[in-house]
């Protein structure tokens, strides 16, 4: 398996996406390396201004609905009829059928002087809780060693700049979409945006992240009605309380041969011995390290 076989792979070599910067090393020695390059992307949705991103830039579109429906301002139900980028003015605009309920309570809330972030909240939360998750849904350990190992080693941003998360939509023990920014709830915004584009249906799907899995990641994931959820990294308390609420299972410090389960182990189908499973390579431990 290779590059081409994803849907979306990382492109580490776009020369939008990093810069070289000269500087030196522990020794004093002059250096030159790669830094990922982080820049404003504007987001509206129809008329009004929603909120400034920090981003690589890459696939705006999926990044801008995305961030809309994970925050629940954009519904599966509202009809998308176009989303405009300007690059210059470093905005994007999606635009839909009719105005959004979201449009709706900021004009409330605005009217009253109030703030709308905790009526946004209140409103992912009730989503949160009505969600359920896939009770047939399986992670086989087979499945979560081929993923862990062939992402590790996909060329990508993380390996070549670092200061970078990915994040992984995976089907059995094929990787699908890897996309990468400054931020993970970026790059999970990428993927809710590319599968609510294109139709790509949340059925049989796991999740990988190389960032923490902390509150914010698994309700996101829960939003998306992926029932897996996989980290290189480490855990919060509250990420596993609400992975646990949900039925979420919950795999973090995924390296190698070895991983922890905190919620929904339920799923988790032990079919591979870890002794005969490799190591992860050093430079992949170097640059985890490192970040």
């Amino acid at each position: 398996m290779g590059e081409s076989d994803y849907i979306i792979a990382p492109r580490p070599r776009d020369p939008r996406l990093t810069e070289r910067v000269s500087g030196t090393d522990h020794t004093g020695s002059p250096v030159e390396t790669s830094v990922t390059v982080e820049r404003p992307l504007t987001l509206f949705l129809n008329s009004r201004e929603i909120v400034t991103l920090m981003t690589i830039g890459d696939y705006p579109e999926c990044l801008a609905v995305g961030y809309l429906l994970n925050q629940n301002m954009l519904r599966g139900d509202d009809a998308v009829t176009g989303i405009d980028v300007d690059e210059e003015a470093e905005a994007v605009v999606v635009r839909t059928r009719e105005e959004t309920d979201f449009e709706a309570k900021l004009a409330k809330q605005t009217r009253t002087s109030g703030c709308a972030l905790g009526t946004v909240f209140g409103d992912i939360m009730e989503t949160f809780e009505d969600v359920v998750l896939d009770p047939a849904a399986v992670i086989h350990t087979s499945w979560l060693y081929a993923l862990t190992a062939r992402i590790n080693t996909t060329p990508s941003l993380y390996l070549e700049a670092g200061a970078i998360h990915g994040c992984v939509l995976c089907e059995r023990d094929r990787p699908l979409i890897y996309m990468e920014d400054v931020g993970r709830h970026n790059a999970v915004d990428k993927i809710a945006g590319y599968m609510y584009l294109n139709g790509l249906d949340a059925a049989g799907k796991i999740f990988y992240t190389t960032g923490r899995l902390t509150s914010e990641m698994v309700i996101k994931t829960v939003q998306m009605q992926i029932p897996v959820l996989i980290s290189r990294s480490g855990f919060t308390a509250w990420g596993v309380t609400l992975a646990r609420q949900a039925n979420l299972t919950l795999i973090g410090r995924a390296r190698g041969r070895r991983f922890v389960a905190l919620a929904g182990q339920g799923r988790i189908v032990h079919d591979a011995d870890p002794e005969t499973v490799g190591e992860e390579s050093r430079a992949v431990r170097r640059k985890a390290a490192q970040d």
